[in-house]
């Protein structure tokens, strides 16, 4: 359960780093389109461009909604493989077991998303998985826990309770909300990923560290 505290921490960051982190911030972010605090109306100063990485890679990192030590290694990884690096990285972090839960329509937020892993609720090849970041594979298929699939949250997400507030489901994902299951068709490619970010900051920010 996320607390009034948490939420409000999450409103205030999105409006710092420009993007919805949650649908209350969404709706604040359209209400106030400016950053938080006394001087959130008044004109930026020209930013470095060090701040401008570095809120590029907080503004990745809070969307996926994972710590500083999970994103390095993640974009280590990214560096490792053929391609570009910062498409390799968002295409990693979309394969995890907690982001295709929410892609998939079964979660309202990121971070219900991984409590619904946490707390066992979520089955991939009908065995339970209780690691957010465990790397969904192409072919694999995601399903609430038929002993779950009675409980309130998975009940408003299977009669399609959070398709106001989320993006439309990807083409690299085959939905059947009804019956609360998902397969990833196909590895995720940084165009039809969801995520507000400018990649190309988030590597020069890594290849300078």
């Amino acid at each position: 359960m996320v607390t009034k505290a948490q939420d409000r921490r999450k409103v205030r960051l999105s409006r710092a780093l420009g993007v919805a982190l949650t649908p209350k911030a969404q709706r604040y972010l359209e209400n106030r389109p400016y950053g938080p605090g006394q001087h959130g109306r008044t004109k930026r100063k020209q930013d470095s461009d060090y701040a401008v990485r570095l809120r590029e890679k907080q503004r990745l990192r809070e969307q996926y909604g994972i710590r500083e030590k999970q994103l390095r290694i993640a974009f280590n990884e990214a560096n490792r493989t053929d391609g570009l690096t910062g498409e390799n990285l968002v295409e990693l972090l979309e394969m995890r077991l907690d982001a295709l839960v929410l892609r998939s329509g079964f979660a309202r937020t990121t971070a219900q998303s991984r409590q619904f892993v946490v707390h066992r609720h979520i089955l991939v090849d009908g065995k339970i998985v209780d690691r957010p970041s465990f790397r969904v594979k192409p072919g694999q298929t995601i399903e609430v826990k038929a002993k779950s699939e009675g409980l309130e949250p998975f009940q408003v997400a299977a009669a399609g309770g959070h398709a106001e507030v989320l993006p439309a489901v990807p083409s690299y994902l085959e939905v059947s909300l009804d019956k609360l299951q998902a397969k990833l068709v196909a590895r995720p490619k940084r165009a039809e990923v969801p995520v507000q970010c400018e990649v190309q900051l988030v590597v020069e920010y890594y290849a300078a560290r």
